[in-house]
């Protein structure tokens, strides 16, 4: 394999010199291995350090990439990237010919949606559209528990990568449940998230989680309700806690620090230059943004349930999955979990449909209980919920989970 030399090679990145912490191991970005990369390239990496590497050598040689793991990429994704003209290199095994070859496109990126509504697709990027953070920062140690190749992934590193003082602590999978350690003995003083990956956390191990001495925690990717934010606040009354919305598709669009769920309903239809305008449109988030995919100019329509309540849009969940018609009145399956959630023996809940006779559909749940307290049972949760909720949105069934199920992409709609 070659380096793309079809651009010449850019600057050497600001952040190089930063320190990368990967198996445990502290590096700098210099001492990542050199990759030699064809282009374009699809780099299903095993392991951190390869994805890392890659990352830098994008931002230096412009090759043409496609990053992943391994584990997403089964065989039918491998062969749509070699018929798309993707050299597919699996770090840990043998390279996929393109069986459509083609010539690489300098500086393009990729990244994969995260299939939430079906395979994953493929949507174009630059460092320049993922690079959103371009004011001088705080000096930072940065957690980065994300699937590399990710939008959130990329949002951290390059970061680390284009300024200097923003190092870097990477979670492996192995190391998901016991990060807090981790992260204590590094000093990681920044660290995002999504909701699920702060609740397994702080289900867990709150007190682990207490001495990481955080002082920016984000949250992303998913709903974010009071709860949560709640939880974190109570274990972290000075860090600075926020919450982004961000996808594939539109990029960073919505970034909030009060420490309330959703966001102002002030800041729908009002356009400023340089920053996405956010619009509701029959109960769908649209964004338009300038840091969108190639090809996605103009309103976008996210795929995302809003509610406005009390003066705040709230993000209650996919408009695909979200809504539960039971006897013909619409339940938010993203509203039944929020109350669930508030329930103080309650550290997570998944709130979906069954069918029945007469009403098409009831609502049931799944939750799993706090660790600190004895678990409530069924006859409570109902109750709980019956005193918040139409009767027509009142779980039905709730069954008990022993730990919070999560996927690579640290959700847990699994």
């Amino acid at each position: 394999m070659s380096v793309d030399t079809a651009r010449p090679a850019a600057p050497p990145p600001a952040g190089l010199d930063n320190r990368v912490v990967v198996d445990g191991t502290a590096l700098s970005w210099r001492d990542l291995p050199e990759l030699s990369l064809p282009a374009p390239v699809a780099l299903l990496a095993h392991r951190a350090r390869y994805a890392l590497a890659a990352a830098r050598h994008h931002t230096v040689h412009g090759t043409e990439l496609l990053l992943t793991t391994a584990s997403r990429a089964d065989s039918v994704l491998r062969t749509e990237l070699s018929g798309a003209g993707f050299t597919v290199t699996d770090t840990g095994g043998a390279d996929l010919a393109p069986s459509r070859p083609r010539a690489g496109e300098p500086g393009r990126l990729w990244l994969l949606t995260s299939g939430t509504t079906g395979r994953p697709k493929r949507v174009g990027h630059t460092l320049e559209s993922l690079t959103t953070v371009r004011g001088r920062q705080p000096d930072r140690t940065w957690l980065c528990p994300y699937a590399p190749g990710s939008y959130a992934w990329w949002q951290v590193v390059t970061l680390s990568l284009t300024q200097p003082g923003q190092h870097l602590v990477v979670v492996e999978p192995e190391q998901l449940d016991d990060w807090p350690a981790l992260a204590a003995t590094h000093g990681v003083d920044a660290a995002s998230g999504t909701p699920t990956f702060w609740r397994r956390a702080l289900h867990r191990d709150p007190a682990a989680l207490a001495r990481v001495p955080l002082r920016q925690l984000t949250l992303g990717g998913e709903p974010v309700d009071q709860a949560i934010l709640d939880r974190l606040r109570e274990l972290f009354p000075t860090t600075r806690i926020s919450w982004i919305y961000a996808s594939s598709e539109v990029g960073a669009a919505i970034v909030v620090h009060d420490g309330r769920a959703g966001f102002p309903v002030e800041w729908l239809d009002r356009p400023a230059p340089g920053r996405p305008t956010l619009g509701v449109r029959d109960g769908e988030l649209v964004v338009t943004s300038p840091y969108h995919g190639v090809g996605l100019a103009g309103p976008i329509r996210t795929g995302d349930r809003v509610q406005v309540v009390d003066g705040r849009v709230l993000i209650t969940g996919r408009l695909d999955s979200d809504e539960i018609n039971v006897g013909g009145s619409k339940v938010s399956a993203g509203a039944v979990r929020d109350v669930l959630t508030a329930h103080p023996q309650v550290a997570w809940a998944r709130v979906g449909a069954r069918r029945a006779p007469l009403l098409g559909h009831l609502v049931v749940a799944e939750v799993v209980p706090t660790a600190t307290v004895g678990p409530p049972d069924e006859a409570a949760l109902v109750r709980w919920c019956a005193d918040r909720l139409p009767e027509y949105a009142v779980p039905r069934r709730i069954r008990l989970l022993p730990e919070i199920p999560v996927k690579e992409t640290l959700k847990s709609d699994v």
